[in-house]
């Protein structure tokens, strides 16, 4: 029987470099204000997150991969204190390559699910985009962002 593949959440891992549309990239919390670790739990459609990277539209978070690591997960919204508004588009690049692209979410949409293969990379970047309409509240969640 084969064991179940390890999770490394991306909030407890450090990052290549980070760049976000309003304050810092969130460990572990929802964006929030200017400061860090002002924002609330990652909340999306009533689930709470107690890991992932909450960001805001512009963003990119790059991280190293490490040897092993063969899966990128995350559920992916605009955070629930955003209500129906905010838009974004969540991308997931390995190696500079997008390897998953979402519609574009709402603050009223359902959170997705990405899945990415990751083996054999060498850099995992998460972008968001604000839709092409501005950047009112695109509080642009990564819930429970892991490496397996």
């Amino acid at each position: 029987m084969n064991d179940p593949p390890t999770a490394t959440f991306l909030g407890d891992l450090p990052w290549v470099s980070a760049q976000n549309g309003f304050g810092p990239v969130e460990r572990n919390r929802s964006n929030g204000a200017g400061g860090a670790g002002d924002g609330a739990p990652i909340t999306l459609n009533g689930v709470v997150h107690a890991k992932g990277l909450g960001t805001h539209a512009g963003s990119t978070v790059a991280f190293a991969l490490r040897p092993g690591d063969t899966t990128f997960v995350a559920d992916v919204g605009i955070d629930d204190t955003c209500g129906s508004a905010g838009s974004a588009v969540f991308q997931v690049l390995v190696d500079g390559v997008v390897r998953y692209a979402s519609p574009v979410m709402r603050g009223s949409s359902e959170t997705q699910r990405v899945t990415v293969g990751v083996t054999g990379g060498r850099q995992l970047t998460l972008r968001v985009t604000n839709a092409g309409d501005g950047s009112a509240c695109d509080h642009a969640d990564w819930g429970s962002a892991r490496l397996l």
